[in-house]
């Protein structure tokens, strides 16, 4: 972590020089080399330069995962752009709002989003990601842009719990020094071979899994989607070294094989990571007698990281319920209300500088504010440290929904709901599940002598927020529970859901 700061296309440039003619991604069994990869990256650098994108300027892609977003991600590094990428599971409006919100002058999509995006965009700004990438014979001569490590370099949405979504900004030096601290963290060197499933239009995929894969010189397996049998062979065909992904995944990897009695042999997996939401000790239990291979916690946020998780270089076990230790390079404090330190032991909110830490928010110079307190970042959960330095992540104070992996806002999704001209009033608040972790549910009161059922509201709520937003569990009220405050007790909605999970488990 000593290292001089660089920027993105450095860190790369630097792992493709080593063995050029290196396979440095593989997606759908055709191999691309290092020397491939470089040259791709300066097609669409020249072609991006072409339709007048250079330092500063803001682009965003839209896709499902292919190599392509890679691309764009390493040529707006090049040209010192802002890379906003899309989450392919967006409807028209949240893409129509990033896409806004972002001050991208262009978006980039794949032909299979092609309809969407054009709801999304104004006429002449959408552009297929194919043509990006294609060669073509009069591509303009590169502008000399001089890049800094501290130049803005990406723009990432993630859900907040305020209803609307927070964009993060990243700068260059975020995006070396936290594959730097992951790669020491998990010892991932240029020997390894990194099975991607995640989606790349998140950090977890694009950066975590990606990005450190190719910046240590290693391989990076690029699935389109996630599928359990897909990444069970990918690993085994690839003789992956590690894999990222969320509780789901791995619950679904055994579903898959529990229910048609097949196995797979992990064991040559070193690093298997399960991050997003909190991993069941029961499910890595049973996810180790089946596929011979330990699943890691690992604790991080899109606007720090990393944080915690298993020091490949630590000898030392970790308690059972154990998040993990500290990431290279993070500054870590765990205060009472007051901001005074915690004891070991002691409960509270956790506040972390990591190798990379968010530069801002975009245009929110106030939640900005509030984020930080002496320098460090606000998580909004709640932990303790143990005296061996051990972390244990114990409760939320943000009110968020974690659905396997993927947080949802409460808020968000009671906005969408109470424009039902049936409803008169609704909390959304997180129902225990099986496979996902939690899933929201909705708390309705209907406006008098109207009527809607669950199907109604759930059709309604998909027009405008993604799929894994749309509550599945309806539960319609006469009133809503009210706390001291005034407010809709959440609390007591939260209560009553895991009252009657419990009872569904014992029967």
């Amino acid at each position: 972590m000593t290292e001089p700061a660089q920027t993105v296309f450095e860190a790369f440039s630097a792992a493709a020089l080593r063995d050029p003619g290196k396979t440095a991604i593989v997606f759908d069994s055709r191999a691309i080399s290092y020397a491939e990869v470089m040259a791709r990256v300066e097609t669409v650098s020249r072609n991006l330069a072409a339709r007048r994108i250079a330092k500063g300027s803001v682009f965003a892609a839209y896709s499902p995962n292919r190599p392509e977003l890679m691309y764009c991600y390493y040529a707006a590094a090049r040209l010192g752009a802002v890379f906003v990428p899309v989450n392919p599971n967006l409807t028209p409006p949240e893409v129509a709002h990033t896409y806004r919100h972002s001050g991208a002058k262009l978006l980039f999509c794949d032909d299979s989003l092609a309809d969407i995006a054009a709801a999304a965009v104004p006429d002449g700004m959408l552009f297929s990601l194919d043509d990006l990438c294609a060669s073509a014979p009069s591509l303009p001569d590169l502008p000399q842009a001089t890049v800094e490590p501290e130049d803005d370099f990406l723009i990432i949405y993630t859900s907040g719990t305020t209803g609307t979504p927070k964009a993060i900004v990243l700068d260059h030096a975020a995006q070396t020094n936290g594959p730097r601290a992951l790669a020491e963290m998990w010892g991932v060197s240029d020997r390894d071979t990194t099975v991607v499933a995640l989606p790349l239009g998140y950090l977890y995929g694009l950066s975590t899994a990606a990005a450190v894969g190719l910046q240590t010189g290693g391989t990076v397996v690029i699935l389109r989607r996630f599928h359990p049998r897909d990444v069970l062979e990918a690993l085994i065909t690839h003789r992956a070294s590690i894999y990222h992904g969320v509780p789901t995944m791995y619950s679904m990897m055994l579903e898959y094989c529990e229910q048609r009695d097949l196995t797979f042999d992990l064991s040559h997996v070193r690093v298997l990571v399960a991050a997003g939401s909190p991993l069941a000790t029961e499910a890595r239990q049973r996810f180790y007698a089946r596929f011979g291979a330990e699943l890691q916690n690992y604790y991080a946020m899109t606007e720090s990281t990393p944080v915690f998780g298993k020091l490949a270089q630590d000898p030392h076990p970790m308690p059972e319920d154990a998040v993990g230790r500290a990431a290279p390079g993070l500054q870590v404090r765990i205060v009472r209300p007051d901001g005074t330190d915690c004891a070991d032991d002691e409960e509270g909110e956790i506040l972390v500088r990591a190798a990379a830490t968010m530069r801002c928010y975009l245009k929110s110079p106030e939640l900005t504010a509030a984020a930080f307190r002496d320098g460090l970042f606000g998580t909004g959960d709640l932990g303790r440290r143990d005296g061996d330095g051990n972390y244990f992540i114990t409760g939320r104070i943000k009110d968020i929904i974690i659905r396997g992996g993927a947080n949802i806002s409460p808020a968000e999704v009671e906005a969408a709901l109470v424009k039902h001209p049936a409803v008169q009033d609704v909390a959304v608040v997180g129902a225990p599940d099986r496979i996902f972790g939690e899933v929201p549910a909705a708390f309705i009161v209907l406006r008098a002598g109207q009527s809607a059922g669950a199907e109604d509201l759930a059709a309604y709520a998909a027009m405008t927020l993604s799929d894994f937003k749309v509550p599945r569990r309806y539960h319609f009220e006469v009133s809503l529970p009210i706390g001291k405050t005034g407010k809709i007790d959440k609390a007591a909605l939260a209560r009553r859901l895991a009252d009657e999970a419990a009872v569904d488990a014992k029967r």
